[in-house]
């Protein structure tokens, strides 16, 4: 059967089955008495009966539960309606005028360069609700206990612009640079970013959600922290809500949908979405062949979400009361999405013929009104008063997260160029006669003149609009979006506190990721920042040697531990906890990096600095949420990404997909991501401290990514005089201990540093060629600074290009060999700033990978001892007398390069 026709198809399967009438008459005033009797509590008591009632029902054998979908009409009915606390007047005529200011933003920008782009239609469904969100339910930053934070539908920031312009926080000059930044920057001029981007503007948005999906989780787990930090004692967010604005079509993404039973789960009441469901996405419907409201009904609703539909203006109210037979509500249900579009985009006298033609009964209950008025008939998302209604009933609802599908019409009031289009999304250019239509469908005061050159409008500072505008966020805490950065630095202890075990090792044997766990459990000790620490995994803690932390710090859970846990009796039993401080997300690498998001960009949201650890494989990282970690940059996140069991050749038997060799690359083009990838745990311990000091104390707006092995290998004590080169991204570990002519220079770093040392050792045991030995901890790094030096060369401010990496080995001599368990294109970066006539040969893990040990794996990848030697070998000029062919040493040192 098709979607479209199941409530049609349930009503008439209804009446089939109906029982004796007077029977079911008495259960119905039952039901009515019951509700009478209770008053405003009746619907929880009936609903409380109805549970009983299906619960008995199900002992008895009766295999019958309610459906999903309800019927295509508001959740709230006229009766329960609050009385509008807003004045609609003023209201509309405000929306009216940021309509027009958002559509003229657009249109002046391509008028200037046809390339810019834009988007009209998508704020035109919009306003409505943002408007009724800003009016009455929005709260600033100076409200108490807090802002809300509000996560906006991208395709709709002219209308976000458009406000602020009016608000006074964005100038003239401002919106006449949108999508122009750079023009403007030349100016003086703040221009305005496509989307919203904290990266581009500070001060202004907090959340970017321009990539589609990012925004859904994102909100859900910043609902989440923020229960996280109540939970903790670390501050009082009772009172703050997230919300989040997202698009129908946005929905079909999976990270959309990914946390909506954590939401539910974990009782997320501080958390609503509004579904903006204008039934088309960019090229067409969202569901032509059904109902995009009706699956989102049953999605959110499966989910165990408080499901509020705002479908139909408050023009309908009257005709619903005079429809005895419900016959409005039977025509909804037998009309798919692709239809509502059509009649959308048509007039008054189209939709009485094409909808309320269908029977008898519709005509007659339209009779009385004329096409105008017909053409009149708003959907629910396009009325304050049933959008009020509808945000009241989802912010009163306790226990539960609440979600509002509101109907709309993409690019409303945009006449016939626009409104319900399947080209509205491209709508970027109106001519004359379209914006004056515009003009005159939203009675705005604007001259014909005006109009032709899309002026901006902006009222008298002392116009009823603007006091009425102003006063209203007073009253709400201030204007938002709005970004802040308030938060106090937090001290970070010494790194002999923190990291003394891995710099004074002395030939310890331990892996990187047991350093890294020791020097959080050392962190987590600091009286001052270790409240302040946020470790992150997802469902891979016992693999990274974490369970410790479960005794030290606990498992964050609302609800606390509700069983024995089965290793109750082990010192490392699972222990969750109401106040736990680790976030153990599952299995969902999407959740962990929201989790990550919200905490390490709470200084700028919650005025509160905390440090995130996420700890997860390498591989799925950079290559499964990429995305993700992007917007993070976007917004600003300070913490620390630990990429476990990194590299393609440490992760021996687990195969292709498991083994990672890219995730430095796919860093390095972040530019506030500072990525490591540490041989040794000393060099570790530094980079963190470091790191943790310049995000808690110094406050930059930058994140680090760390590879960790788990490979043990004997640790060097790390020379507090090489601290500082291990940062700029390499130092010289080990000089060569052959004099002579014949000198080569190898560079190695991470999982591969056992093997460039095994091949220093056979080049002078055995050739007689001194191997001075690299440990380059970023190529990154160096790359960066290479190409900041050339910059400034060709620009005319230094002599040479100069290069750190140039100036360590530029009074070396030999060939210089990079080996790394990443591709290739990794240490690649830095061929350029290689000291002129050097030869610079790289080795590396580029392809997929293969299920084997470790040496096989190195073997077969070339990037093992022999290999390195043999490369040496080719590079290194010959000694004197020596024969000009080289024995190949592959098969000679097979054996001792892999021991």
């Amino acid at each position: 059967m098709d979607h479209s026709q199941r409530f049609g198809a349930y009503l008439d399967e209804r009446q089939q089955r109906t029982p004796d009438p007077a029977e079911l008459q008495e259960w119905l005033e039952s039901l009515d008495g019951l509700l009478q009797a209770w008053g405003e509590e009746g619907p929880e008591q009936a609903r409380a009966v109805l549970d009983s009632l299906l619960a008995h029902a199900r002992l008895k054998g009766i295999d019958w539960h309610a459906d999903a979908v309800t019927p295509y009409l508001n959740t709230v009915p006229l009766a329960r309606q609050k009385e509008y606390p807003g004045d609609v007047e003023i209201e509309k005529r405000l929306s009216a005028i940021l309509r027009w200011n958002a559509l003229a933003m657009v249109v002046r920008a391509n008028a200037q360069y046809g390339e810019l782009g834009g988007h009209i239609a998508s704020y035109a469904s919009a306003a409505d609700l943002f408007e009724t969100g800003f009016q009455h339910f929005f709260k600033g930053p100076d409200a108490q206990p807090g802002a809300d934070l509000v996560y906006f539908q991208p395709h709709s920031a002219p209308g976000v612009y458009a406000r602020a312009y009016l608000e006074g926080r964005l100038s003239e000059e401002s919106i006449a640079h949108y999508r122009q930044e750079l023009s403007a920057q030349q100016q003086g001029i703040q221009g305005l970013s496509s989307y919203p981007h904290p990266w581009l503007m500070p001060d202004f948005w907090q959340f970017p959600t321009g990539s589609m999906g990012i925004g859904p989780i994102n909100a859900i787990y910043q609902a989440r922290f923020m229960r996280y930090l109540e939970h903790r004692g670390l501050q009082q967010t009772a009172g703050r809500r997230v919300w989040g604005f997202f698009g129908d079509g946005e929905m079909d993404e999976p990270e959309s949908i990914a946390a909506l039973t954590l939401a539910a789960r974990e009782g997320l009441d501080n958390c609503t979405f509004v579904i903006n469901c204008n039934l088309q996405r960019l090229d067409g419907p969202v569901r032509g062949n059904g109902r995009i409201v009706d699956e989102l009904e049953s999605l959110f609703a499966g989910a165990g979400w408080n499901v509020v539909k705002c479908l139909w203006g408050s023009e309908w109210d009257a005709l619903f009361a005079r429809d005895e037979t419900h016959a409005i509500a039977r025509a909804f249900a037998q009309t798919v999405d692709g239809e509502f579009q059509t009649l959308s985009a048509n007039d008054g006298a189209f939709n009485r013929s094409n909808f309320f033609s269908k029977t008898p009964e519709l005509q007659a209950l339209v009779a009385h009104l004329s096409d105008a008025e017909i053409d009149q008939l708003r959907r629910g998302g396009h009325d304050p008063v049933k959008v009020h209604a509808a945000f009241l009933r989802a912010t009163q609802t306790q226990g539960r997260p609440s979600v509002v599908l509101a109907k709309t019409m993409k690019g409303y009031g945009m006449g016939s160029i626009g409104q319900g289009r399947m080209t509205t999304h491209q709508q970027k250019k109106l001519g004359r006669d379209d914006l004056l239509a515009f003009r005159d469908r939203f009675k705005l005061p604007i001259s014909d003149t005006q109009v032709e050159r899309a002026e901006f409008y902006k009222p008298a500072d002392d116009s009823p609009e603007m006091q009425y505008l102003h006063a209203r966020r007073r009253q709400l805490g201030g204007c938002l979006p709005q970004r802040r950065v308030s938060a106090p630095p937090v001290a970070v202890p010494p790194l002999l506190q923190s990291g003394g075990f891995a710099t004074e090792a002395d030939g310890k044997v331990m892996s990187s990721t047991m350093a890294f766990v020791r020097q959080l459990g050392n962190l987590l000790k600091d009286q001052a920042l270790g409240p302040r620490i946020v470790p992150i995994v997802a469902d891979e803690a016992r693999t990274f040697g974490m369970a410790n932390l479960f005794r030290q710090v606990g498992i964050y859970a609302p609800f606390g531990q509700l069983y024995l846990p089965e290793d109750a009796g082990s010192i490392l039993s699972y222990r969750e906890i109401k106040d736990g401080q680790i976030l153990e997300e599952g299995i969902s690498e999407a959740g962990a990096i929201s989790s990550w998001t919200a905490a390490a960009t709470s200084y700028s949201t919650h005025g509160l600095a905390m440090l995130p650890f996420y700890i997860y494989y390498s591989m799925f990282g950079f290559q499964r949420i990429g995305d993700l970690i992007w917007a993070a940059a976007d917004q600003r996140a300070r913490g620390f990404l630990i990429g476990a069991t990194s590299g393609r050749t440490t992760l021996g038997g687990e195969g292709l997909q498991h083994q990672d060799g890219t995730s430095h690359l796919a860093a390095s083009t972040i530019e506030n991501c500072c990525a490591y990838d540490p041989a040794f745990a000393g060099e570790l311990a530094v980079i963190i401290d470091h790191g943790a000091r310049r995000m808690m104390q110094q406050q930059e707006d930058v994140f680090y990514y760390i590879t960790v092995t788990n490979e043990s290998v004997p640790n060097p004590s790390l020379p507090a005089d090489v601290h500082e080169e291990v940062l700029r991204g390499m130092y010289r570990f080990r000089a060569a201990q052959v004099d002579g002519q014949r000198q080569v220079q190898l560079l190695g770093s991470g999982a591969i540093m056992g093997e460039v040392l095994k091949a220093a050792a056979i080049l002078e045991a055995e050739h007689g060629i001194g191997a001075t030995v690299w440990s380059v901890t970023s190529y990154t790094e160096l790359a960066r600074e290479g190409l900041r030096c050339e910059r400034a060369w060709r620009h005319g401010e230094r002599e040479v290009v100069g290069s750190w990496f140039e100036e360590r080995l530029a009074t070396t001599s030999g060939p210089i060999i990079a080996a790394t368990d990443y591709v290739r294109a990794l240490p690649e970066m830095v061929r350029a700033f290689a000291p002129s006539g050097r030869q610079y040969l790289t080795l590396g893990t580029d392809g997929f990978g293969r299920s084997d040990s470790r040496a096989a794996l190195r073997r077969h990848f070339e990037v093992d001892a022999a290999s390195i030697v043999q490369a040496a070998l080719r590079c290194a000029p010959k000694a004197a007398g020596q024969p000009g062919s080289l024995q190949d040493p592959m098969e000679k040192w097979s054996v001792l390069a892999v021991d």
